[in-house]
């Protein structure tokens, strides 16, 4: 038996998370919905699943787009028991560079698109007294980096607003949680197209000293989707390596090679704490 035998779910799935999520999702028996606006690479990845998949366009930004997606699913396959939310973009900007335009897109489909999908499920989800909704954030939105205003504030609304909808849909037996990723080895988190060993080399900050692969995002996401998650709601997960957890400090003790090779000179206090406790 499959951990989703007899859902329906909804994903973003046209390449990367979302592509992984929607075949993991069907090999543990899900009907799986894929949305997407890359047209001819979501069709390619519903056709590779198979007659327990369909594909529709949609902008995530467009509410009509998202009731005729809701509706072409429930038509297809009946209900809809799953939402992931994983449509995103990301775009780095020292803040005077920011443009309206930008920061708008980012906004657009980072959190509205979110909000727009949860809209759209909620009234099936509602009718039957169950559903889960996965909104994808990101490590960004729980701590920061500099560049990314756009994006992190995206994120850090994904994260406020699914702790509100938890409360809200609660008392409707819908679960909302979130999963907090770092970086992942998608065209998003690689593009430059650098080969593993080069890719590794930003990521000696991360305690497991190495990038995500899309399917173990799609793995946790497959934990809260199914039922032994069933109580589990309005929780943030965060699947980046143990990277927010806190910061390396290379003149402190356990900061591995790539660190001290990076950083050769620490903050002050971290010399002083060195100091003290020869």
């Amino acid at each position: 038996m499959g951990r989703l035998d007899g859902k329906v779910a909804i994903t973003g799935a046209a390449q990367g998370l979302g592509a992984a999520t929607a075949r993991l999702f069907a090999a543990e028996g899900a009907a799986v919905v894929l949305g997407d606006v890359l047209v001819d690479a979501g069709r390619q990845v519903a056709d590779e699943i198979g007659p327990q998949a369909m594909f529709q366009q949609i902008d995530v930004r467009d509410e009509a787009d998202w009731r005729a997606l809701v509706a072409a699913a429930a038509d297809r396959f009946g209900g809809i028991d799953i939402l992931v939310n994983n449509a995103g973009i990301l775009h780095w900007a020292e803040i005077e560079e920011l443009s309206v335009a930008d920061a708008q897109q980012v906004l657009d489909i980072n959190v509205l698109g979110v909000l727009l999908g949860v809209k759209a499920v909620v009234p099936t989800m509602k009718a039957v007294g169950r559903g889960v909704v996965v909104n994808i954030s990101s490590v960004d939105g729980l701590r920061d980096v500099s560049g990314l205003a756009a994006y992190s504030a995206s994120k850090w609304a994904v994260r406020g607003l699914s702790r509100s909808l938890a409360y809200e849909l609660g008392p409707s037996g819908i679960r909302v949680c979130t999963i907090h990723p770092g970086g992942v080895d998608t065209a998003m988190g690689n593009p430059a197209d650098e080969s593993d060993e080069e890719l590794q080399r930003h990521y000696v900050d991360v305690p497991l000293q190495r990038i995500d692969e899309p399917d173990e995002i799609a793995q946790v996401a497959l934990f809260v989707a199914s039922d032994a998650a069933s109580y589990l709601s309005g929780v943030e997960l965060a699947v980046d390596g143990g990277w927010s957890a806190g910061t390396y400090y290379p003149t402190l003790p356990g900061a591995p090679d790539g660190v001290r090779a990076r950083r050769r000179s620490g903050p002050r206090f971290a010399q002083r704490c060195i100091l003290a406790s020869r």
